[in-house]
């Protein structure tokens, strides 16, 4: 029976998302715990912030070779094996005595956190084609942007109720049930006679053919650069909602839940005009509403502050000033998810469409590795010169949901033209 002409199972949506989902957890779920973990390993902030920072630099160099892996040794075997070595990362780093041994364990994390997210973007291309693996990919996330949200809530219940330690605990717990449920039911979607032989000399070639298309690098890199426009929101989490916000460590869903609506409504929107809207109609709507949202939030930061005043607004609604006033500032970031999770599924899948089928798991981790660097640049380097203000905040995402569009807009006409 041929995989292409099947629709895809709920078991096969839930273990791809899951999948992906660990990388976000594995930074997300510990960003409540910032200010214990700096007052329990003794050291500063900034050394806390550095454990993202090496984390994404270890996971963005690591995910040129999951899709290298996979194209010669079996997309199933190496998630497998990526998992086990996830596990072992995190109850290193529920164990470390010192920052110094939660680096190397972070590091370690990151080295094997991107392989379900990296090699299940290549299964859903080895096993759909068309408006199926769109949907598919639209499907995925609308269960992966629920990581995002549910993450910090479950980290700053931990905190409050134990120690940041059982952080790290859950998530080697969380590794090890998910290592148990693809062992049982992750099919292989690559067979042995397509698989590329592993050396080194035509690895090289590969990633010259693939990193050598311009349209590609357009593409992979604007997207990390429009995502960022977020990412900063979430790096920035501890001191956006305690500081600007005035909220406790149990309260970071004001932050993460609305990003958490924002990207399944534009994943389930990106599923529903599959087949209907042409890669431009959804990609000119997708862009529109997220810097819309980026100008909306300028606004916001400017002139809306959150008002400590629990009176009701008026007498028939339930809410009172100080929920109005959060409700007001966190709505843009919805809105920006919206066009980010509406654009994403799409743009990937054209970049991806460039390299033949045993090139694809390359081309994910090329992709990957350059949206990680992006990222890991943010992380270094941006953060926390702009986490201050919310209004230097605001500012950078407008200019990276900016930049990030033209660069996406140009790829995909490229891409267009190159098919044509």
């Amino acid at each position: 029976m041929n995989p292409k002409s099947n629709h895809p199972t709920l078991a096969l949506v839930i273990l791809l998302a899951g999948l992906a989902a660990v990388g976000p957890f594995s930074i997300d779920t510990y960003l409540p715990a910032f200010p214990e973990m700096s007052a329990s390993l003794a050291v500063p902030n900034a050394a806390i912030q550095q454990t993202i920072s090496i984390y994404l630099l270890t996971f963005g160099l690591m995910t040129l070779w999951h899709g290298a892996l996979s194209d010669s040794f079996g997309r199933r075997r190496v998630i497998l094996w990526g998992l086990v070595l996830y596990a072992i990362a995190s109850l290193g780093c529920a164990l470390a005595p010192n920052i110094e041994a939660l680096w190397i364990m972070r590091a370690l994390q990151g080295l094997s956190a991107g392989v379900g997210m990296v090699v299940s973007r290549a299964m859903v291309r080895d096993l759909y084609h068309g408006p199926t693996a769109q949907r598919l990919m639209s499907q995925v996330a609308i269960m992966f942007a629920i990581a995002p949200a549910v993450a910090p809530i479950i980290g700053g219940w931990l905190v409050a109720w134990g120690h940041w330690r059982a952080i790290f605990a859950f998530l080697t717990l969380a590794s090890l049930v998910l290592l148990g449920f693809c062992y049982q039911q992750l099919p292989e979607s690559l067979p042995t006679e397509k698989r590329l032989p592993f050396a080194m000399k035509p690895l090289l070639s590969g990633y010259r053919l693939v990193l050598g298309r311009l349209p590609f690098l357009a593409i992979s890199i604007g997207i990390g650069v429009f995502f960022s426009g977020y990412f900063v929101y979430i790096l920035s989490a501890s001191m956006f909602v305690r500081k600007h916000l005035g909220l406790s460590a149990t309260q970071f869903y004001w932050l993460f839940v609305p990003g958490m609506l924002g990207m399944m409504a534009g994943s389930w929107l990106c599923g529903k005009v599959a087949g209907h809207w042409n890669t431009r109609k959804t990609l000119l709507v997708a862009f529109g509403v997220m810097l819309g949202a980026a100008l909306i939030n300028l606004a916001v930061s400017r002139w809306c502050a959150p008002t400590a005043s629990e009176a009701p607004l008026l007498a028939f609604l339930p809410l009172s000033r100080h929920t109005l006033s959060l409700l007001v500032i966190v709505a843009p970031f919805a809105l920006y998810n919206l066009g980010v999770a509406l654009a994403i599924p799409l743009c990937t899948l054209c970049s991806l469409d460039l390299f033949p089928e045993n090139r694809r798991g390359m081309a994910a981790s090329c992709q990957s590795c350059l949206q990680t660097l992006v990222n890991t640049l943010t992380s270094a380097f941006i953060v926390q010169h702009v986490w201050n203000s919310r209004m230097s905040l605001a500012l950078t995402m407008l200019v990276l949901s900016a930049l990030g569009t033209i660069m996406v807009w140009h790829g995909v006409a490229a891409c267009e033209e190159a098919s044509a």
